[in-house]
Formats: C-alpha cells, structure tokens, sequence
C-alpha cells in the first residue's frame, strides 16, 4: 500500500518516536522517504580537499515507506491544466 507515494504528498508518521506527525515527502529511494523537517542528523565531516575547513553537515535520514500513511496526495501539473483546459473549452 505505501510504495505508491510519491514526491510532494503529505503523509503521517504511523510508528516510531515521530508517531503522528505530519510532513511533505522531499525524496523517496531504496524504500525510504526523506520527510520535511524530520529525520535531519548531523554528520561529520573530515577536512579535505573540497571542504578544506571539515565541520558538521546536516543530512536526512529516510524513514522507511511502511511507516508513513497517506494523508493528501500531490496534484500532478498535468491534471491541474487538463482541468483548465476542459472547463476553458466549456464556457466558449
């Protein structure tokens, strides 16, 4: 059931410390979804090359799909001018 979600839905927590929370999907992979504003660690970073300073580095750490349930989907673009376009062609 929840492998149909997608980037931009809203959704609940359903298990887990964040049972209950709401949040928008920012990226779904390998099963897991990254969720706005929860599930951000920090991680540490060396010094090198291209982060010649090192420090902390927030990241998102994803919360895997069978835990979240769906509570309003994304409206896709193209539906939304499908919608447009039909009720436009009604009221020539």
């Amino acid at each position: 059931m929840a492998q149909n979600l997608k980037t931009g839905d809203k959704v609940m927590i359903i298990a887990g410390a964040k049972k209950g929370t709401s949040a928008k999907i920012v990226k779904v992979k390998d099963g897991k979804a990254c969720l706005e504003g929860i599930g951000i660690r920090e991680r540490h970073m060396k010094k090198s090359y291209l982060n010649p300073r090192g420090g902390k580095k927030d990241i998102h750490v994803g919360i895997d799909l069978s835990n979240l349930k769906l509570v309003e989907a994304a409206k896709s673009e193209k539906k939304a001018e499908k919608k447009s376009a039909k009720a436009k062609k009604g009221a020539k």
